[in-house]
């Protein structure tokens, strides 16, 4: 339902360009922070002598600060703005990650996780609230390009630290370097000027929240981000010991599978709204979560096949990245069109359902794999891969009578 652009072609309005480059840079680097420890994860269980459930519980504590504090982003960034909304952001990731894994404590460890997930919530809101308001009709292509960035970065992180341990360096160095990273980032947000993005001082009144909650689009929006968030991060989080466990793989290789997932979805993240010029944005997210629901599929058939089938779970991961491409972005785009007058609360509860995902598959992951074997966990994923495809096609159905409703009534 994305109507055509007025702009000719132009993603953000002028004046917003190095604005928009530095908020790209920060989703990069939050893109980093949300793969890295999955690459590193077979290390991380050796050294620390960690059980499935062990790591599961350091993963599930950043994802419980992730949705809780994206609920309550949602509800700050209009009185924050983007600016501080993001450094907040930044400067919580950086401290969280200087001091991540520097020893075998899980809940210390677990404390730090969570922190990381605060302040990923805080970058996740602040972005793409400001991105909503840098647009200038592109119909949600400069929210695609944005969330590229988040691909790119976790396409580094795996690769980063994959080269560190196949050059026999301690895969802690990759947490300290990103680190330094995030501190550098938030100063240079803080020192850009925040014209367009200042705090809008509004609060939502009972009365709109309650007619809010009467929307499905606002429901949908959480569930399929709830459902697709627990895929994507399931891939992350547990493919380098996926291909351990199920193809005998080294972990070099293995760490390397989780940046060929993000290669998927970041082709898809840059070709899609680059290439695509058509109107038709929720029929191809139908297309990309029908791909992904195939893919994780063929993935997970595969584990079961040994390491003969090794070339097939390469393609299985490859398209499952393509699959998941775009599907937060557009999935936030059709919720922030349809909710237009309540922008902030409603894409903070949308990533809430990510955020509510996110804290609930690597417990649902870990238990699964500690009972029955990290292959049987894959098969489990395959089947929410499919529920993610059918709140996906809800989701455009309850946007579409939204719309229509509204343009009966104009």
């Amino acid at each position: 339902m994305s109507q055509p652009d007025p702009a000719g072609g132009r993603l953000v309005r002028p004046g917003a360009g190095l604005q928009y480059g530095l908020f790209f840079a920060a989703f990069m680097l939050f893109g980093t922070s949300m793969t890295v420890v999955g690459s590193t994860l077979p290390g991380i269980l050796a050294a620390f002598a960690w059980d499935y459930l062990a790591a599961g519980l350091v993963l599930a504590s950043g994802s419980v600060a992730y949705f809780l504090f994206s609920y309550l982003a949602g509800r700050l960034v209009d009185r924050l703005g983007a600016k501080r909304a993001v450094a907040i952001g930044l400067l919580a990731d950086g401290l969280a990650l200087a001091l991540f894994a520097a020893g075998p404590s899980v809940p210390a460890n677990a404390a730090l996780w969570a922190l990381v997930g605060a302040g990923q919530a805080f970058i996740e809101v602040g972005v793409n609230w400001a991105v909503l308001r840098m647009e200038t009709g592109s119909g949600g292509r400069a929210m695609a390009v944005m969330h590229a960035a988040f691909a790119v970065g976790a396409v580094a992180g795996p690769l980063a630290a994959g080269s560190l341990l196949a050059a026999n360096v301690p895969w802690s160095w990759a947490f300290r370097a990103i680190a330094g990273l995030f501190g550098l980032t938030a100063l240079a947000v803080l020192a850009m000027s925040g014209r367009g993005l200042e705090p809008t001082k509004t609060a939502l009144s009972a009365a709109d929240r309650a007619g809010l909650a009467r929307q499905p689009v606002y429901w949908l929006g959480f569930v399929t981000l709830l459902l697709y968030v627990g895929v994507e991060l399931g891939i992350t989080n547990w493919s380098a010991e996926f291909f351990v466990r199920a193809f005998d793989s080294p972990a070099p290789a293995a760490a390397f599978m989780v940046s060929a997932f993000w290669l998927g979805l970041l082709a898809g993240r840059f070709g899609i709204p680059l290439l695509y010029r058509g109107q038709r944005r929720d029929a191809v997210l139908v297309a990309l979560a029908a791909l992904l629901a195939l893919a994780t599929l063929l993935l997970a058939l595969a584990g079961f096949g040994g390491s003969g089938f090794f070339p097939l779970a390469a393609l299985g991961i490859v398209l499952a990245g393509l699959g998941c491409s775009c599907i937060y972005p557009f999935v936030v785009t059709l919720v922030a069109g349809a909710l237009v007058e309540h922008q902030g609360e409603a894409i903070g509860f949308a990533s809430t359902g990510g955020g509510v995902g996110a804290f609930l598959f690597p417990y649902f992951m870990s238990t699964i794999a500690a009972a029955a074997g990290i292959k049987v966990g894959f098969a489990a994923y395959a089947v929410v891969a499919v529920a993610t495809l059918l709140s996906c096609l809800a989701l455009v159905r309850a946007e579409r009578r939204l719309l229509r409703a509204r343009a009966g009534r104009g």
